[in-house]
């Protein structure tokens, strides 16, 4: 289970938020037609060697490469390699940083090129959900209702919600108790109090929920092929709140 944050873990773990929020906006002022994704992944590498922080995906249960990066209808996990951008491309972008012990854990969705209003739906409807949950958060919070908030986001766009994956607690380790769904019943799960920081990630789709994982092992893909989105930030629950650990 995620435990309280001492003050100076917290000063840890904004440094690591800080990093991460940089090199994602990096990232994706980098992205555009023509560029391949592991490109992309090794700007995120030299940055935060520069910064002074660790990659925490790098040798993460065997993962190759310090960033996932997942386009169109991939959801997560997807490998950086010889992929070239291409025009209208979603290219969502998945980073984890340590530095001090202490992990942050965030995702951006960007789309490469020129885009359709329904891809543009997705990515802002994609983030609104992610800030609905955030919006939901205060002391003594039920995981059940923070799941509630983004899936009230999430349909009102009549979005798939995945199922198959959940955002998670983090801090000490990448991914610790309790899991954090997209869909829920509200005012039921494990209660979360103050000082605790969690990773919120809605993760959507133009069509069904339903997902697989590619011949890579890695990569989570849709079922029916349909355009897929990705945000995440790492959040501290305070009294009254929350604390975005992972925007600038």
């Amino acid at each position: 289970m995620t435990r309280i944050k001492t003050a100076q873990e917290l000063v840890k773990q904004r440094e690591s938020g800080k990093m991460n929020a940089t090199i994602l906006a990096l990232v994706g002022n980098a992205i555009e037609v023509g560029i391949t994704t592991k490109q992309l992944a090794d700007i995120a590498a030299k940055e935060l060697r520069a910064l002074g922080g660790k990659p925490t995906f790098l040798g993460y249960g065997g993962f190759p490469d310090v960033m996932c990066i997942s386009v169109n209808n991939e959801v997560v996990h997807g490998i950086p390699g010889s992929y070239i951008v291409k025009d209208g491309d979603i290219v969502s972008i998945d980073f984890g940083v340590t530095y001090g012990g202490m992990i942050t854990d965030a995702a951006r969705s960007f789309i490469a090129g020129v885009s359709t209003p329904q891809k543009k739906k997705l990515v802002k409807g994609t983030l609104a959900a992610l800030d609905a949950g955030v919006g939901s958060l205060s002391d003594g919070v039920r995981v059940g209702t923070i799941a509630a908030a983004i899936e009230k986001e999430m349909q009102r766009n009549s979005f798939g919600i995945v199922r198959d994956l959940v955002g998670h607690g983090v801090g000490h380790q990448l991914h610790e108790d309790p899991n954090i769904p997209n869909f829920s019943m509200r005012s039921s799960g494990p209660v979360l109090r103050a000082g605790m920081t969690i990773a919120i990630e809605p993760m959507s789709t133009l069509g069904a929920d339903a997902v697989y994982t590619a011949a890579d092992g890695w990569t989570i893909v849709t079922k029916d092929n349909s355009l897929s989105a990705h945000f995440e930030d790492t959040v501290l629950i305070t009294d009254t709140g929350a604390e975005i650990l992972t925007r600038l």
